[in-house]
């Protein structure tokens, strides 16, 4: 059976605790880096939530890694960071899949 692992700062670290998952906490960009690969090629690894400014730091070749790999699935959570861009994770995932973007517009 797969597991789900959230790697998030030690602030959010607590309440993704009380959801009853995995959770590895990581202080800088640094260890995010070191920490990523590893989980991307263990066996148990099924879901692993990045904090996205967590994403938005990474490596271009090891974003392009994670895009094309079908296991685990990497999902970006939301950020209180300023600077991120919401969402520009998933949009980047959506337009490879269906070849565009769709924006709604209110």
């Amino acid at each position: 059976m797969y597991k789900y692992v959230i790697v998030t700062d030690p602030e959010s670290a607590a309440g993704f605790r009380l959801a009853g998952v995995e959770v590895l906490e990581i202080e800088g960009i640094d260890q995010v880096k070191k920490l990523l690969p590893p989980l991307l090629n263990a066996d148990d690894a099924g879901i692993i939530g990045v904090s996205e400014e967590f994403m938005a730091a990474l490596d271009p070749e090891l974003l392009a890694n994670i895009e094309k790999s079908y296991r685990p699935v990497i999902i970006p959570i939301p950020s209180r960071a300023k600077g991120v861009a919401p969402g520009s994770y998933i949009e980047r995932l959506l337009r490879r899949a269906i070849g565009y973007n769709i924006v709604v517009r209110r």
